[in-house]
């Protein structure tokens, strides 16, 4: 039986952004289908293993602490990392964990130095904070999709010339509030904004998620008149 071995990276700090609901989302639409379900923590510390693992989930902490587990991570855990990603590995980060796939955080005269993953930088804007509801289109198998959800970051993160965004904004801030895109995409290394938590309004996603991580070319269907009226909800929520 194929099953899905997750790695949740600092479960117990970056975690303020509901991110144990994306992780309850794949168990459980794993377990609908028969498929199994391993999930592991990796904290300060920890060393991980690239192999072990189909996905690596960071999410979203106070500055504080993501300061913390950026240190940690460039420590201990870079190289494997790099090398999951690599290895075609699924490696998403979620708001203050998306931060942390790219270069570095800027704040003010301190730089938070990131994994590097992907090339972007975030700085810290003497402006408001992008708050609210957002949805943007993404193109992931072939064909124009929207993920919903909620952002709230005062950080204005930069791609480089070369990196993909996630998706173009269709209402809602994005990375920056000015160039009209969201989040990164470098291959299986996915970042963005989103949250509120981001797989409880975007099924489709999550499965997505699953294939991708598992290599499986279909997943039988589920009943998902629940799933899809919050999908609907928070595009609604979007204005869209």
């Amino acid at each position: 039986m194929p099953a899905l071995r997750v790695c949740a990276l600092y479960p117990d700090v970056m975690n303020i952004y509901a991110d144990r609901g994306n992780l309850l989302v794949l168990e459980r639409r794993c377990a609908w289908r028969g498929i199994g379900f391993e999930l592991s923590g990796a904290g300060f510390g920890d060393r991980v293993d690239p192999d072990a693992h189909d996905l690596f989930y960071i999410g979203g902490g106070q500055d504080r602490d993501q300061e913390l587990c950026a240190a940690d991570l460039v420590a201990t855990k870079r190289d494997a990392l790099a090398a999951a990603a690599e290895a075609g590995k699924v490696v998403l980060g979620i708001c203050g964990g998306y931060q942390l796939l790219g270069h570095a955080y800027e704040l003010g005269d301190r730089e938070i130095r990131g994994l590097g993953l992907v090339d972007l930088r975030t700085v810290r804007d003497p402006g408001p904070r992008l708050i609210g509801n957002v949805a943007i289109e993404v193109d992931l198998d072939g064909g124009p999709r929207v993920l919903a959800g909620f952002e709230n970051h005062a950080g204005r993160t930069l791609l480089g010339p070369g990196e993909q965004p996630l998706g173009r904004v269709l209402s809602g801030h994005g990375n920056d509030g000015r160039s009209g895109t969201e989040g990164v995409r470098r291959g299986t290394v996915i970042g963005t904004y989103l949250h509120g938590p981001l797989l409880p309004k975007n099924a489709w996603f999550a499965d997505w998620l699953i294939r991708t991580a598992t290599g499986l070319d279909e997943l039988a269907p589920l009943d998902d008149a629940l799933e899809d009226a919050a999908h609907r909800s928070a595009r609604r929520a979007a204005g869209r």
